[in-house]
């Protein structure tokens, strides 16, 4: 429930389009709705300004398509992650609009139309590695409605091909940078840049980078300000953060 569309159905009521009862079976659900194994937050697009979005590890194929089934009633853009393709095929059968990515492990499904704001997110890697984290935090500010240019492999290993792109790269409003092994890239691009960097460490590297703690380290102890830091492997939470700066 938007507050547009929550406007526009008080509108209706006062002025007699739709009656009180059918008002109050629109909004029966609109704090929760109980599955049983899971409670949809209809109301957080009213709270938040975005929907739930679906974490999918965990759940079951089953669960997955379930909670989408009742979210297809509502007519928002819809996102899963860490989806599998068991699950999408489930969710397939609901809608042939469904989308898998299998870099990003995630499932979309677009119902409306959203007007992006004129500027742009870029979403830079440092290496062809850290692609499946990249695509996660685009689609996930796709699906919100921004456009994202998207600059993969220009690490620290050969940086002039960051400097190749950094006119567009520049150019955005905002700045996710995506890196493994050792998490330099985010502090280069922010040295770089006048506007925010959200830096996402990944999982990417030898023994020594622990799964994406030395990346995640590095970033946080990063001397460029302007640099923000989200978990490893976190690219929906880049591109979550990622839209809501550019739609301030």
């Amino acid at each position: 429930m938007t507050p547009e569309k929550l406007k526009n159905l008080l509108e209706q009521v006062s002025n007699g389009k739709v009656s009180i009862d059918n008002a109050l079976q629109e909004l029966k659900d609109i704090n929760y709705q109980d599955l049983g194994f899971a409670k949809i937050d209809h109301h957080r697009e009213l709270r938040t300004g975005y929907p739930e979005v679906i974490f999918s590890q965990g759940k079951t194929a089953g669960q997955v398509r379930d909670i989408i089934d009742q979210m297809l009633t509502r007519g928002n853009n819809i996102l899963a992650t860490r989806a599998t393709e068991e699950m999408y095929k489930e969710v397939k059968k609901l809608t042939k609009d469904a989308i898998y990515n299998p870099y990003a492990k995630t499932i979309s499904i677009k119902q409306k139309d959203i007007t992006p704001p004129s500027t742009y997110i870029a979403v830079v890697t440092a290496g062809t590695s850290d692609i499946p984290v990249a695509e996660e935090a685009a689609i996930t500010a796709e699906i919100f409605g921004n456009n994202v240019h998207r600059i993969f492999d220009v690490g620290v290993a050969g940086i002039h091909r960051l400097y190749d792109r950094l006119p567009e790269i520049r150019g955005a409003r905002v700045v996710v940078v995506i890196a493994g092994m050792e998490g330099a890239l985010p502090s280069i691009v922010g040295g770089l840049v006048d506007k925010p960097v959200i830096a996402v460490p990944t999982s990417i590297g030898y023994g020594a980078n622990f799964q994406g703690l030395s990346a995640l380290l590095g970033m946080l102890t990063s001397c460029a300000s302007g640099v923000s830091v989200v978990n490893i492997d976190n690219g929906f939470g880049a591109g979550y953060m990622a839209s809501m700066i550019n739609k301030l």
